[in-house]
């Protein structure tokens, strides 16, 4: 079977192109768990869309405003948080347009409401490249599992970056 150059340039703009996502979608997760706001903010499209589903919430936000607001606000100083995202299923429908399944694990504690969340989830997500740069249109999750657990004590954390770079929220009561 003899492959055409022009099919070869377009097979390899296509392996580009899903190489160029997978680190748009690494570069998010560093992001948020490191709030990341400035650089988030360029990872995503102005007009991004957001829903997230888990076992006692449902976020929906309309905008990349709306997106950052509430990283920032969840990912503040009194917080530890990874996510890691696994075996991405990327499709570039399109020289602009693309889709991404990944999968989600994650661990949060938020030390303000002595809180513990882990669980996985499953990630679908839209692109768009703009000005020859791949951003995320459409960010969405829905839980496979979640468990949250009360945090009896304090952990002793040699490091947390989002103690020295989060948000400082309002004293409580």
């Amino acid at each position: 079977m003899t492959i055409s150059i022009g099919e070869l340039e377009r097979q390899v703009r296509v392996l580009r192109d899903i190489e160029e996502i997978k680190r748009l979608k690494h570069a998010y997760f560093r992001c948020i768990d490191t709030a990341n706001l400035a650089e988030l903010a360029q990872l995503t499209h102005p007009e991004v869309t957001t829903s997230y589903v888990g076992g006692s919430y449902r976020i929906e936000l309309r905008n990349r405003e709306e997106f950052l607001e509430m990283i920032g606000s969840s990912f503040h100083a009194e917080c530890v948080a990874r996510h890691n995202g696994h075996h991405p299923e990327i499709e570039v429908t399109s020289e602009t347009e693309a889709t991404g399944t990944w999968y989600l694990h994650d661990d949060f504690l938020n030390l303000r409401e002595m809180i513990r969340t882990e669980g996985t989830a499953i990630y679908r997500d839209r692109y768009l490249k703009v000005d020859g740069r791949w951003v995320i249109s459409h960010q969405s999750y829905e839980r496979i599992y979640e468990r949250v657990e009360p945090i009896t004590t304090v952990p002793t954390l040699t490091v947390n970056t989002l103690a020295r770079v989060g948000r400082r929220l309002p004293k409580k009561g």
